[in-house]
């Protein structure tokens, strides 16, 4: 299928690895052109080689902190002087610490608001005005299935990433007239660098081990595994490409039939 996006440009956040990198090598496989950001620049400027050899597009990396609203604005600014538009955005930022209420004072709620609601907001403030100019627009944020179905010792995750999604389904209504259709995917188990990091924090304190702790997630899973950052991938790409031109303000979980939920 032609997705319809050869030529566009992305902006994908935290893209040096995991769902971002495999997001970002989706999108470039369609022929968009590409802008990438994370904070360390020896892992990024290997993941743009990387990309951009294996699909021959062109890919700008961009050294940036998403919590800085200085780095937002200068890696827009550096995309747009770079490619003249840009057409998608995917915003995603690694996970706050997991721990319980009685762990967590202001400053740890203050922190994970910054990295994962203020940095999507900042993100769409910076892309829009592009988006409107062009007439086009695709902003989809990766977010949790914890924003669906609370996780147990995630309560940061649990309430921050249901924020990410009232703004999503705000923005796509206001932003419908201008043809910019605004969708959130909610990853469950993925085998990602943040979930190899959960479940070492859980098996520590359950006094068990990563082997065992992997088991009890999968136990739960319908599919009997994690999905893999390509499988989100697949469902990003298509959410930020013409083909899904009549989809907006959705909530999708890709989960292996994990949540339970009915919406």
């Amino acid at each position: 299928m032609d997705l319809g996006i050869s030529g566009k440009t992305a902006i994908v956040a935290a893209a040096s690895k995991g769902l971002g990198k495999a997001t970002a090598m989706g999108l470039a496989k369609e022929g968009v052109n590409l802008v990438i950001c994370a904070r360390g620049e020896v892992t990024l400027q290997a993941t743009a080689k990387d990309i951009s050899t294996t699909t021959s597009v062109k890919v700008l990396p961009v050294v940036t902190d998403v919590t800085n609203p200085d780095d937002v604005q200068k890696l827009v600014k550096h995309a747009a002087d770079e490619f003249g538009r840009i057409d998608i955005l995917v915003t995603n930022a690694g996970g706050p610490p997991s721990g319980l209420f009685d762990n967590f004072g202001d400053k740890d709620w203050h922190d994970a608001m910054t990295l994962n609601l203020l940095s999507t907001i900042r993100l769409c403030r910076e892309v829009i005005p592009h988006m409107r100019k062009g007439g086009w627009g695709r902003i989809v944020n990766i977010v949790s299935i914890a924003a669906k179905q609370p996780i147990d010792g995630l309560i940061l995750s649990n309430s921050i990433r249901a924020a990410v999604i009232g703004l999503a389904k705000t923005l796509s209504s206001e932003l419908a007239g201008d043809n910019i259709l605004v969708n959130s995917v909610c990853p469950g188990w993925t085998l990602t660098d943040r979930m190899s990091s959960i479940l070492h924090k859980r098996a520590e304190a359950q006094g068990t081990t990563y082997e065992n702790a992997l088991k009890d997630v999968t136990a739960n899973i319908p599919l009997g595994r994690c999905g893999t950052p390509e499988e989100i991938a697949e469902l990003i790409v298509f959410l930020a490409s013409e083909r899904a031109s009549y989809i907006t303000g959705t909530t999708i979980q890709v989960d292996g039939g994990l949540t339970k939920s009915l919406f």
